[in-house]
C-alpha cells in the first residue's frame, strides 16, 4: 500500500467515526486514551489558542516566529481546505502520509480500549475529533517537535486539546458564535474560553469586548496567570499597504518592530500578527526579551494563511475567504475596502445552516454589487433560495446557482463585464476550500511569466 492510500485510509477510519459537529462538554475521554499512551501532549511546550475569529491565521504566524528562533515545531488547525494532513504541520510543512499513518497504528490499539471501555457504559465511541486530536499530539511527539501550536476546536474549556496545559494561552476576538454550544452573550462565551488558562500560564489577548475582558482578567488573576492585551500591553501602532500585502508596526511586550512585511491583506491580519508576536515574547523571553536580530522580518515574510483573503485568480481578480460568522465578514468587508482598488464586489456566497446568515448578509452588504447565493458541498449547507431571499431582503441583488461552479463562473462573467470589479467567495471553510480546488482546476491564474 502506498503512503498516501496508507493516509488516506486513517482519513476513512476517522470519517466512520462521530462528525466534527458532534461535541460533548468534557475531556475525560481524551485523557484517558493520553493516559495509555503515556502523555505525549506532555513531552513539547504549547501555545494554545482559542478566540472567535483569527485562530488559524494567528496560529499560523506564532508558528513561523519559533520556527525561526530553530526550534521544531508542530502546528495543529481545523477545519482543513483540501486534505486533512493540512490539519498537522511538522516545521510548516502538512505532516507526511507515512508518519500520520504510523501514528494511527501506534495509537489504534488504545482507540479499541477506550471504545471498550465507553460503551461498557452505555457511552458513545470516541469521535471524529477526540481522535484527531489524540493523532496531532502522537505525531508532534513522534517527530519529535520543541513546540506544538495548537487551536481550539470549539469553544476551550471541554476542548479535546484542553488536555494540554499551555504555557501560553492565546485568545483571538471573542465574538457570538456556536451559541447552541457556547452561550448565548459574549460573557458566556469568554467563560468557556477562558478554560484553556493553565495555573502560572502566560496569557496573551487581542482587544476584546469589554464582557470578554473583564472574564478573562477574572480567570487569570484565579489561575495566577499573567495577563497582556493589545491596546495597552501591546499593540499595532501602523499598518500600509504594500506589493502583495501590507508594512507593519508593533510594539510588543519587550520589543519595537518597524515596517515589517507581512504578505497577508487586511488590518486584522496585521492585528492578528502583533497578538502572535507579543505570544511568542511571552512564550521565549517571558515577555521581557525583544526577539532578535532578523527574525520576525524572515518569520513574517514567509507565513501564508490558505483560505484567509487568498488571492486565487485574476483577470478577473478572485479572493478565497473563509469567513463564516458576523465578526469575520465585518473584518473581510473592511480588508476588501482598504486592501484593493475595485469599485464593485461579486460575493459569491454559501454558508451552513448553523450559522447566522441574515448576520453575515448584513457585514457584507456595504460592498455586495451583487450576491451569488450557492451552497457549499456539504450535508449542513443552507437553503440556497433562503439565502438568496436573505440577500434581497437586505437590499441587494441575488441570483441563486445550485453549486460554486456555476456560481464562480457566473460571478467571474459578471466580473468581467464590467470595470474595476472583482470576486470574493466566502461564507464557509468548506467553500473556501471548493474555491481553492476549482482555482487551481481551471487555473484562474495565468502561468509563470504569463
Amino acid at each position: 500500500m502506498s503512503a498516501r492510500d496508507r493516509a488516506d485510509a486513517v482519513y476513512e477510519a476517522l470519517l466512520g467515526r462521530a462528525g466534527e459537529q458532534w461535541v460533548e462538554p468534557r475531556v475525560e475521554r481524551v485523557g484517558r486514551i493520553l493516559e495509555l499512551l503515556d502523555d505525549p501532549q506532555r513531552t513539547y511546550r504549547v501555545v494554545h489558542l482559542t478566540g472567535t475569529n483569527g485562530k488559524t491565521s494567528t496560529a499560523r504566524i506564532v508558528e513561523s516566529l519559533i520556527r525561526a528562533h530553530g526550534l521544531r515545531t508542530g502546528l495543529f488547525t481545523s477545519p482543513h481546505l483540501t486534505r486533512f494532513t493540512e490539519r498537522i504541520l511538522i516545521d510548516g510543512e502538512p505532516i507526511g502520509d507515512d508518519a500520520i499513518a504510523d501514528a494511527w497504528e501506534e495509537i489504534e490499539p488504545f482507540v479499541g480500549i477506550v471504545d471498550a471501555e465507553l460503551e461498557a457504559r452505555g457511552d458513545a465511541r470516541l469521535t471524529f475529533f477526540e481522535l484527531l486530536t489524540v493523532l496531532a499530539f502522537t505525531a508532534c511527539a513522534d517527530a519529535p517537535v520543541d513546540v506544538l501550536v495548537l487551536e481550539v476546536g470549539m469553544g476551550g474549556s471541554w476542548d479535546s486539546t484542553n488536555t494540554a496545559d499551555g504555557d501560553v494561552a492565546v485568545f483571538t476576538p471573542i465574538d457570538i458564535d456556536h451559541v447552541s454550544r457556547l452561550g448565548s452573550t459574549i460573557s458566556e462565551i469568554a467563560e468557556v474560553k477562558a478554560g484553556i488558562i493553565k495555573p502560572g500560564a502566560a496569557v496573551v489577548a487581542a482587544a476584546q469586548h469589554p464582557d470578554a475582558e473583564r472574564v478573562l482578567r477574572r480567570v487569570a488573576a484565579e489561575k495566577g496567570a499573567g495577563i497582556a492585551f493589545e491596546g495597552s500591553e501591546f499593540a499595532l501602532t501602523d499598518d500600509r499597504l504594500a506589493v502583495g500585502g501590507q508594512l507593519i508596526s508593533v510594539r510588543g511586550l519587550a520589543g519595537v518592530y518597524d515596517e515589517e512585511y507581512l504578505p497577508l491583506y487586511g488590518r486584522h491580519q496585521g492585528q492578528n500578527a502583533a497578538v502572535a508576536i507579543a505570544a511568542v515574547e511571552a512564550l521565549i523571553g517571558d515577555g521581557r526579551q525583544p526577539i532578535a536580530g532578523g527574525i520576525v522580518t524572515e518569520a513574517l515574510a514567509q507565513v501564508t494563511s490558505p483560505g484567509r483573503l487568498q488571492l486565487v485568480g485574476v483577470e478577473p481578480t478572485v479572493v478565497v475567504d473563509a469567513a463564516h460568522n458576523p465578526h469575520g465578514a465585518r473584518a473581510l468587508a473592511a480588508a476588501l475596502e482598504e486592501s484593493f482598488d475595485f469599485d464593485e464586489w461579486g460575493i459569491v456566497l454559501g454558508v451552513l445552516d448553523d450559522k447566522d446568515a441574515a448576520g453575515i448578509v448584513a457585514a457584507l452588504a456595504p460592498v455586495a454589487a451583487h450576491v451569488f447565493a450557492t451552497a457549499p458541498s456539504s450535508d449542513r449547507a443552507a437553503d440556497v433560495e433562503h439565502l438568496a431571499d436573505l440577500v434581497e431582503a437586505a437590499g441587494l441583488r441575488a441570483t441563486v446557482h445550485p453549486g460554486l461552479y456555476d456560481a464562480a463562473e457566473a460571478a467571474r462573467a459578471w466580473a468581467q463585464q464590467g470595470e474595476k470589479r472583482a470576486v470574493a467567495i466566502v461564507g464557509s471553510v468548506v467553500l473556501a476550500g471548493e474555491a481553492v480546488v476549482l482555482a487551481e482546476e481551471d487555473e484562474w491564474k495565468p502561468a509563470a511569466g504569463a
